[in-house]
């Protein structure tokens, strides 16, 4: 008997009754690269090392979209087990994938890193003969933006006149980042003094040989960023997104829990709670400290 391809059974798996839509929407997003390269194949031939090759080209994913993935090929061969189509699911007890710290991708509160008062401070003093470099620092501290949302920005993308500005955040989600009158003021200065003008971009840069004006690259940020730090100690290690957890950390408490959500622009409000208990931890800290102090 002539096992089935692949494509085959996706489609009998994804016909099963009972599906919400919802899910079957995700099915469909999920499977649909991956039959793209291997759903003419038998589904018997198809072996672990093959799938585990398509799930670890998947680095451009946040590692929970890389999980629902896994998740949803492992629910498609078992589902072809049930079906007779196969004797094993060929990623059984496969390990899934972990955070990547170097995408700032967490599982716990532990690795939310926030800039201490002393530290922005220092920030600051750091970037105060840099105009654009001053502006962007105290965009991203103000408003809790990302820096890839800061950098996509126009200029007459900013209200100054209402203190905000719109971006398009992971999903395709738009919301409103607001800052405050400080952050009107850098970027008015930076505007006048520091923007190159020959671009629509907010944020510009100009090539030291052609002279061109065009919208600067996060790469040119870090290296600006790192060149600006480098001479203060309590800096050592800081990164450009510790500013929006500083941003969420100092507004835990000022704030409803949903609505700090929703200027962070996450998806769940388990991410914005972690917010909550590293406040929490922090004034138990200073509790314990003042206490020792007492005694």
């Amino acid at each position: 008997m002539t096992s089935p391809t692949l494509a085959t059974v996706a489609t009998q798996f994804l016909q099963r009754p009972g599906l919400a839509k919802g899910t079957l929407k995700a099915y469909e997003s999920t499977l649909m690269p991956f039959l793209a390269a291997y759903g003419s194949w038998p589904v018997d031939l198809l072996e672990r090392h093959d799938v585990v090759e398509y799930l670890q080209g998947l680095t451009h994913l946040a590692y929970t979209t890389q999980r629902k993935q896994q998740a949803t090929l492992q629910a498609m061969f078992n589902f072809a087990v049930e079906q007779g189509h196969l004797r094993a699911n060929p990623i059984a007890r496969l390990k899934q994938p972990k955070p990547d710290p170097q995408k700032n991708e967490h599982t716990s509160d532990d690795t939310i890193r926030y800039l201490s008062e002393t530290q922005i401070k220092c920030l600051y003093r750091a970037v105060e003969l840099d105009t654009r470099m001053k502006a962007i620092i105290s965009l991203l501290h103000r408003s809790g933006a990302r820096i890839s949302e800061v950098l996509q920005l126009d200029l007459d993308d900013i209200d100054f006149e209402e203190q905000r500005f719109q971006v398009l955040g992971k999903g395709n989600k738009q919301r409103w980042c607001f800052f405050s009158q400080d952050t009107a003021t850098a970027l008015a200065e930076y505007i006048r003094d520091g923007r190159y003008p020959r671009s629509a971009a907010l944020f510009t840069a100009q090539q030291p040989i052609s002279l061109e004006t065009s919208r600067i690259s996060y790469r040119r940020i870090h290296q600006c960023w790192e060149t600006l730090i480098a001479p203060f100690p309590d800096l050592k290690g800081a990164r450009l997104h510790d500013l929006r957890h500083t941003f969420a950390t100092e507004r835990v408490g000022l704030m409803g829990i949903e609505e700090l959500r929703a200027l962070m622009g996450h998806e769940s409000i388990q991410t914005t709670l972690r917010y909550q208990k590293v406040t929490s931890r922090r004034a138990e800290s200073v509790a314990k400290q003042a206490l020792n102090t007492l005694l």
